[in-house]
This record gives structure tokens, sequence and C-alpha cells, in this order.
């Protein structure tokens, strides 16, 4: 039997889809902190299919009332969920000498993230298309290499900044599939939004708890790891009471706040 570093290792390196979620079914942790010392991984375990490319080379949006449209966005989604169940079980495998309840809650995430692919997956293959049919774009993996080196920047980049941005975004997008008839895909993403507060949550009591461990302030740590590593904007309007529930202080509120004005100024 493999012993659980192990088998997060095959799960996270699994290129067949339908074997990597049936191996994050299989994952159970058996205390203490990884044995194996992790090592770069440029390229995590995924298909052929689809075809990575620049994001300006993705599929033009379409209206979500005709079925075209509607692939082209759960393809999207689906192909974010896929690259989280990999983002998930790196965090695990990435990093060392934790406390065992941090394994134990990425490993959560890992098959809620499965678990979220499977159904976009299932949705998609509803609408007459297929995971992997459309290009896709590789910016979520590209972060999780950016922050391979330290779990407070991992913490600070992925699920409290971009997993966050899920809680913003995803109610609009249940109201115009709504609007265009799609109620299972509205039904899908409500089963997402729920369980993505939970993730944020838990990259916020980790991160919080990696301050802390360092004698660092927790808010003063976000504002200076946002600015120093990420590239991109901070999008907003901003779901605050999602956020706050995530784990979001008011004060980091008021400051994603600020830097949007700012950053608005400045294109303006």
């Amino acid at each position: 039997m493999e012993n659980a570093d192990t088998a997060v290792w095959a799960a996270l390196m699994e290129m067949d889809p339908d074997r990597k979620v049936q191996r994050v079914a299989a994952l159970r942790w058996d205390g203490g902190s990884p044995a194996v010392a992790p090592v770069a991984i440029p390229v995590p375990g995924r298909p052929a299919r689809p075809v990575l490319v620049a994001p300006k080379a993705l599929p033009a949006r379409r209206s979500l009332h005709t079925p075209a449209g509607r692939v082209v966005l759960i393809h999207a989604l689906t192909h974010i969920e896929f690259n989280a169940i990999n983002l998930a079980l790196d965090a695990v495998y990435r990093f060392p000498g934790l406390p065992e309840g941090f394994y134990q809650d990425w490993l959560a995430v890992a098959r809620e993230e499965a678990l979220h692919f499977q159904l976009l997956r299932e949705h998609l293959r509803s609408l007459g298309s297929e995971y992997g049919a459309l290009p896709a774009h590789d910016g979520l993996w590209q972060m999780a290499v950016a922050t391979a080196a330290d779990p407070l920047l991992r913490m600070a980049l992925v699920p409290r900044v971009l997993e966050a941005r899920g809680l913003d975004v995803t109610p609009g997008i249940q109201a115009r599939l709504a609007q265009a008839g799609d109620l299972r895909a509205v039904e899908i993403l409500e089963r997402i939004r729920h369980d993505e507060l939970g993730h944020v949550a838990v990259g916020s009591r980790w991160f919080r708890y990696l301050c802390e461990s360092r004698g660092l302030d927790p808010e003063e740590t976000f504002f200076a790891l946002v600015n120093a590593h990420f590239r991109g904007r901070l999008q907003g309007p901003f779901q605050e009471q999602a956020r706050l529930q995530a784990g979001f202080s008011p004060r980091e509120m008021a400051w994603l706040e600020a830097r949007q004005t700012l950053q608005e100024g400045v294109r303006g």
C-alpha cells in the first residue's frame, strides 16, 4: 500500500482525469507531515487536451442564450476546477513540516474540487461537448509555480486572491445562466460557491497561522505580499459579506477597495 505522501504525489501527477478523481477519492492522511522531499513540478499531471494557449487566444465569449456560448463558459469553469485539484494536491505535497491539520484540510479541498470537476464535466457533456474540446490557459498552475517556495505566499495568493475572486463573480454568472434557462448550471455553481467559501476560509486560517508562527502581522503581510507578487488586477466589485465569512478582515476589505480604486485611476 502506498504511504500518504506517495499517494498524493501519484494523484498530483496522474494525467487521466478519471483516474485522478479516483486517486483523490482514495486519499487518506496517515499523520505527520510529508516524508518525501518535494521536487519542482513545472507541469502537473493533466491530459494532452485542452491545448494551453495565451489568455488572449481563448475562444471569444458568446451569449449564454446559445448552447455554444454556454459550452465556452462551462468548459472554462471545468478547466478551473481541474487545475484546482492539482493546486490543492500540491499544497499537501509541497510544504512539509506543518501541522497535520494543514494536510487534512487541503486533502478535503482536493476532494471537493474533484467533485466540482465531475459535476461540470457531466454538464458539459449534456451540452454536447467534452473537457478538452476547447483551448484553455495555464494561469492557475503558473501561480502554483510562482508560490512554490513558501506556504505563506501560497496561502496569500492562491486561496485569498485567485479563489476569492470566485466568490465575487459566481453570483453574477448564476444570474446570467438563470436568465438563459440553464438551471442545472446554476445549481452546480451554487454547490461550488458554497464549497469555495470554505476553501478560502481554509487559506485564511493557515495564512494567519503562518503569520503568527513567524511573528508577522497578518493584514500588513497580506498587503505586502499582494503588492510584491501579484501581477494582475484586483477586480471588483467584491462580495464583502462572503469574503468576511471566508476570513477577510474589514481592514483587508477596505484595502482591496482602495487598491481597486487606485488601479482604475491609473488606467484612466
